[in-house]
């Protein structure tokens, strides 16, 4: 069973900022199953951006949700910017989470390749 999106949003929030991170959720999607992207502001004019990855062999039964690099880290933050205006237009119900670290720190789990 996967857990809900607003759960996995929450837990990457209250994670981040208990690693003294600021986190904040720029966009609520669908409480159930919305994708989600964390973008991973540095706080000097980079940032990386991650997004869901795609469902794996046995992801399912632990709920784990994935993550995989689209905007690499120490691109322009404009670059992540411009990427999420076209997610959002492709998809509404999506989740976007801002993280604002000057060790670029992600706090999700990404997929191995």
């Amino acid at each position: 069973m996967r857990l809900k999106s607003a759960i996995v949003v929450a837990a990457v929030v209250r994670r981040a900022n208990g690693q003294n991170a600021f986190a904040a959720v720029r966009r609520r999607g669908a409480e159930e199953a919305g994708a989600i992207f964390v973008k991973v502001a540095r706080l000097d004019g980079t940032a990386a951006l991650y997004g869901p990855a795609m469902p794996s062999f046995g992801t399912e039964e632990t709920g784990d949700r994935l993550f995989r690099v689209i905007v690499e880290p120490g691109s322009p933050e404009a670059d992540a910017e411009a990427r999420m205006v076209r997610e959002i237009g492709f998809d509404p119900d999506l989740w976007f989470v801002e993280i604002e670290d000057r060790d670029g720190r992600h706090f999700v789990e990404l997929a191995k390749e």
